[in-house]
This record gives C-alpha cells, sequence and structure tokens, in this order.
C-alpha cells in the first residue's frame, strides 16, 4: 500500500518523535504498575485511547462501522495488538528493565516476516530476509542471555512473556491485512482499542479487582502518557508517518525506540542494563537494516 519512500525532514522529525513517545510508554507504563496491576494497566491504556479515539473519528466525519464482520475483525484485532501484547510486556516489567522490553518488542518486525511468510503467498522468504531473521534471534538470544536459560526463574518467564507479545503483535499484523484493509486507519485504530476493552475490562475486574480512579498523581500522570499520547495520539501519528515516509522507513522506528527507553528508566528509573542487552541490540538492529534492505542497496551500489 506504501511503496519506499524518501525520508525528508519532517518526516524524520516525526519518526524521532514518535520513538520518543512510545520509549516513554515503557517507562510509564512500569510507573503505573507501583500501584495498579498489569491487567488494570491495560485497561487504562485501551480504554482512554478508545474514548480519544471516537472522538477524533466523530470530528473528522468518518463513518463508523456497523457490519457485525468489521466488529467481529475489530475484537480480533484488539486480542491480538493490544489485549495479550500489552498484557504479557506489563506483567514482564515487573521483573526486567523497561529498556531491555523495548530492545525486545524491536523483535516484532523478525516475527512478522516469519509471520508473513506463512500467511501470505507473496511474502516469501528471501535469502536476505533469513540472513536479517538469523540476525535478529542472534540478537534477542544475547539479550536473553544463555544462562538466564539454564537458570530459569520469573526474570526468565517475564523475557519469554514479553517476546510472546512480540509474536502477538505480528499476528496481529497478518489479521490486520486479512480483516481490517478496508477500514480507515483512524477507524481501525479506535476499533481495535475498543475491541480490546470489551476483552480486558472483565477479565481485570475479575482477576484484579474493580477499577478505580483512587490513585496517587504521579500513578495518574503516568496512565494518562501512555494511554492518551503513547497510544491514542501515537497510533494517529503512526499513520501520518506511514504514508509520509513509506512501511519500510518506518522500520527504523524499531531501532530508535530502545535509546530512548533505556535513556529515560536510566534517568527516571535508576535501571541498568546488562553489557549483553547492548550487544543484543546491535545485532538485532543489523537484522532489522538487513530487512528493510538499505544494506543490501548499499553492497549493490558499491559493486557497481
Amino acid at each position: 500500500m506504501y511503496a519506499q519512500k524518501s525520508l525528508t525532514g519532517r518526516a524524520w522529525a516525526e519518526l524521532l518523535l514518535l520513538a520518543a513517545i512510545w520509549g516513554g510508554s515503557f517507562v510509564s507504563i512500569r510507573i503505573a504498575l507501583d500501584e495498579v496491576g498489569p491487567m488494570t494497566a491495560v485497561v487504562h491504556r485501551v480504554g482512554w485511547a478508545a474514548l480519544a479515539l471516537w472522538a477524533v473519528v466523530l470530528v473528522m466525519r468518518l463513518p463508523v462501522p456497523r457490519a457485525p464482520r468489521v466488529w467481529g475483525a475489530f475484537l480480533g484485532m484488539g486480542l491480538l495488538n493490544n489485549v495479550i501484547p500489552f498484557g504479557l510486556m506489563a506483567w514482564g516489567q515487573l521483573y526486567i528493565e523497561s529498556g531491555l522490553t523495548s530492545i525486545f518488542n524491536a523483535a516484532t518486525a523478525i516475527f512478522g516476516v516469519i509471520a508473513a511468510a506463512v500467511f501470505f503467498s507473496d511474502e516469501r522468504i528471501t535469502w536476505r530476509k533469513a540472513i536479517g531473521v538469523c540476525l535478529g534471534f542472534a540478537g534477542v538470544a544475547v539479550a536473553i542471555g544463555l544462562d538466564n536459560l539454564r537458570n530459569f526463574d520469573l526474570r526468565s518467564l517475564a523475557q519469554l512473556a514479553i517476546l510472546g507479545g512480540t509474536i502477538s503483535y505480528a499476528l496481529a499484523g497478518v489479521w490486520a491485512r486479512k480483516r481490517l484493509s478496508d477500514q480507515p486507519p483512524q477507524v481501525a485504530a479506535a476499533g481495535m482499542v475498543t475491541g480490546a476493552t470489551v476483552i480486558i475490562l472483565p477479565l481485570a475486574w475479575f482477576v484484579e479487582g474493580p477499577v478505580s480512579l483512587d490513585l496517587e498523581p504521579r500513578t495518574m500522570v503516568a496512565i494518562g502518557y501512555y494511554a492518551l499520547i503513547a497510544t491514542g495520539f501515537a497510533y494517529l501519528l503512526y499513520y501520518r508517518v506511514l504514508a509520509m515516509a513509506g512501511s519500510g522507513n518506518l522500520m527504523l522506528v524499531t531501532l530508535l525506540i530502545p535509546p530512548f527507553a533505556i535513556v529515560l528508566g536510566a534517568v527516571m528509573l535508576n535501571e541498568a542494563l546488562h553489557p549483553a542487552a547492548y550487544v543484543g541490540f546491535a545485532l538485532l538492529a543489523l537484522g532489522l537494516l538487513v530487512l528493510d534492505g538499505s544494506i543490501w542497496r548499499l553492497f549493490r551500489r558499491s559493486a557497481r
């Protein structure tokens, strides 16, 4: 739908803004988890974002879908793109650093290539993609650390949970292409978080108790940030950058998020990552650049 385009100064600025917003979301979620449970944190994230996004849809006078098929697709998208990954990552952040969570989050593109190859005949894995995927997996393995898998504990389980969230993100991309490609981006985003709210609200209520707004100001500010800015506004900005820069260039945002999350985690939460996490991120970043084709095109130009 969106071809590869050159990045203008404005596109770069908005790409960096999006990365900074999403990088801050990992820190704000961790702050909220000091007072609310992981499921409740997700309820706040998708519930308030749904209200904000439907307000945008109404202001833009976009048609609201009525077909049961479309709303069923919203529920599926909300489950795969919000409930499962948001829930797993929020729980995982109870036991690992927000910066490390953002590094694992970058593996979404790796699993996305595999999922697309499995479900779509026009997305076969080429040699270039295979090399990129292998580099990405090597980066994830280094970031996790083989010792953490041999000595299995809550930290190891948290890392695997976050990787499970990235797999769910990848499957959500397949679902969106199959079921929601005919919907305007703003409507698709609003419907998705609405579907997620319908699913997660009763689960959170049953497991963690009634959702309360009687929270510390610090927690309310964190929730306001990750729900309204890092979810509602960020989805709108995401589609804007997608139209401006193309899907290939948009992959760069997954490389730009971890530096923001790592710095913010160090400054605001006094987090410090093991050196292996940085080595793993470097390998993962190289894999994503190979998948993007930038390195391949550079080698071909040099050969010519």
